[in-house]
């Protein structure tokens, strides 16, 4: 295995959701030789950082400019975590995107391989659509995809880059399913379902689900791959020590869960009677709504790895009893 104490590790997105989340873990395996990078800009998410330990912080644009530059402060780095992007789905500005998600992650990346330090990146399970395709993670798939909005195909357009180049020999794209947990607050649309659902049941008693339009599918049955953040860091840390780890990889749990399985379970978690009220789903969003993802997680296990450690129910219970009620940060 490669050990991940020597050398210092760069996490980019570090303050983020799943960055954050990753420098705990790191920091419960006793790493702290981290630099951290990220755009705290204006939102709550540096204090996500306040109770992790690290060895120095850098600003997004900083990095850019120290790695095209080469600069001497980035020498003692052995691993990079490239998590940080522009995640918002609804976000239409596709310069801005391909500009914040493939090329920087280019740059980052070619640097990386220049210089052997080993590279994981987040792509995203957003790549595989409408799901028609698959959600297999053989690389030679890879441009059958047909991403569903903007930030989806920024990520497609950076594997399939890796890929071309062969870089995927030596790279680890992460494609993260549906990931929730601590630390995700900060991210306002795009926090995961179950913190939008655990705050309505405090103020109104009831959780807000999207009525279903989709044939197949009655209210509240779309299915998604539910993966609890502290399996997901724990996967994201096997691959990166893992040398025989390369290419794409789904995160996920490897079973899809219902909507109504996941309110089921905040109500359990809160004690409280399950109370669901089937609203209208935004026409902006119908077209390109997700009835179903499950990630084939066969490559993953093929390494060694047992097996994600939370059910949905198990980790919709931690998350909500050690973090969401007492208003806790994740803490080494």
């Amino acid at each position: 295995m490669i050990d991940l104490t020597k050398g210092k590790i760069l996490v980019t997105g570090g303050a983020g959701f799943i960055g954050s989340a990753l420098i705990w873990a790191l920091n419960v395996k006793g790493i702290d030789d981290i630099l951290v990078c990220d755009s705290l800009g204006t939102d709550e998410k540096w204090r996500n950082l306040a109770p992790l330990r690290f060895d120095d912080f850098v600003a997004a644009n900083d990095l850019l400019d120290r790695v095209q530059r080469e600069s001497t402060s980035l020498d003692e780095i052995r691993t990079v975590f490239h998590l940080g992007a522009c995640s918002a789905t609804t976000e239409r500005d596709l310069g801005y995107l391909m500009r914040n998600n493939f090329e920087y992650t280019k740059v980052l990346g070619e640097w990386s391989a220049q210089r052997k330090i080993r590279f994981i990146y987040a792509s995203s399970a957003a790549t595989y659509g409408d799901g028609s395709a698959g959600m297999d993670d053989q690389e030679i798939r890879l441009d059958q995809y047909r991403p569903l909005n903007g930030y989806a195909f920024s990520k497609q357009r950076f594997d399939l880059y890796a890929a071309r180049c062969g870089l995927l020999n030596q790279f680890v794209g992460l494609k993260y399913f549906n990931v929730f947990g601590p630390n995700e607050g900060h991210k306002g649309d795009m926090r995961s379902v179950v913190h939008k659902a655990f705050q309505q049941v405090e103020a109104s008693g009831q959780i807000q689900l999207f009525k279903s339009y989709h044939p197949d599918y009655r209210d509240g049955e779309p299915k998604r791959d539910f993966l609890y953040v502290k399996d997901a860091v724990e996967m994201t840390i096997f691959l990166a020590s893992n040398p025989a780890a390369a290419g794409i990889f789904n995160l996920g749990f490897g079973r899809a869960r219902t909507w109504l399985d996941l309110a089921n379970a905040v109500f359990s978690a809160m004690g409280k009677p399950p109370v669901i009220d089937f609203i209208e789903m935004p026409e902006a969003i119908r077209p390109n709504y997700q009835y179903f993802t499950e990630a084939k997680i066969d490559k993953l296990l093929s390494l060694g790895f047992k097996g994600p450690r939370y059910t949905l129910e198990e980790g919709v219970r931690d998350y909500v009893q050690n973090y969401l009620v007492p208003g806790r940060a994740l803490e080494p």
